[in-house]
């Protein structure tokens, strides 16, 4: 059988001092949407974090497509086909949509990643505003461009940190048809959503974080069943 998309064994990171993720274990299969949720700073953007390595040090056992991570530079975990999308977005705003768009370089030999026309055909309004400014961009755009600049790379395995946040619910639900599409041509995404009516319908599996560990995970048909622990554990 072909190794997971994602395998995080015994995973430990920190910021300096801070113990900040302790013994966390998750596995996402190839093709499957899994949502990481938790409250504020439960550690679910560390992970993310950690796996890129872009923590401070780390610990444990990080495969992606069953080749080991843990201790690989960003750029070198960029290269196995991971693609992150940051909360802050990371936009360039000197530069128009498109050139935002054609600046990322390939990460993957098998994989070119979408084309600027398959980018528009997901994202019309990244078309109509192709020469617009970064900073004249909404932030709805802006999510929608930060989205669709990891897709001109390659990347298989997208890692997606709160790309609902603050958006109107317009913009939410061509980012849910998005996330629709993606696991239909088979990319892997594993997301951290504080939205949960967002996550909800598009995930396969979940997995709930407090204090820097893994304290439930289930599947999405279990959902209604635990309803009562996430209403504990989120106040959803």
């Amino acid at each position: 059988m072909a190794a997971p998309a994602l395998q995080i064994t015994n995973l430990h990171a920190w910021y300096g001092e801070s113990h900040i993720l302790h013994d966390v274990n998750l596995t996402v299969n190839h093709g499957e949407v899994v949502t990481l949720l938790g409250r504020n700073g439960a550690g679910r953007t560390t992970t993310l974090r950690a796996i890129m390595g872009l923590t401070g040090a780390r610990k444990g056992s990080i495969r992606i497509n069953g080749v080991e991570a843990i201790q690989l530079p960003t750029y070198k975990v960029a290269h196995l086909g991971v693609g992150y999308c940051p909360e802050e977005r990371g936009i360039f705003s000197s530069l128009s949509a498109e050139e935002n768009l054609m600046l990322p370089p390939f990460v993957s030999k098998t994989d070119k990643g979408m084309s600027v026309e398959e980018i528009y055909d997901m994202f019309p309004n990244l078309k109509e505003r192709r020469s617009s400014q970064g900073t004249r961009l909404s932030g709805g755009e802006q999510q929608m461009l930060a989205v669709a600049r990891i897709l001109r790379t390659g990347a298989r395995l997208l890692l997606l940190d709160e790309i609902s946040e603050g958006l109107a619910p317009v913009i939410v639900q061509a980012l849910a048809r998005m996330i629709t599409t993606l696991k239909a041509k088979g990319y892997t995404i594993v997301m951290v959503e504080q939205n949960f009516r967002f996550a909800a319908p598009l995930a396969d599996r979940f997995y709930v974080m407090e204090h820097g560990q893994i304290v439930e995970s289930f599947a999405s048909s279990e959902l209604n069943d635990k309803m009562p622990v996430l209403n504990s554990l989120l106040g959803v």
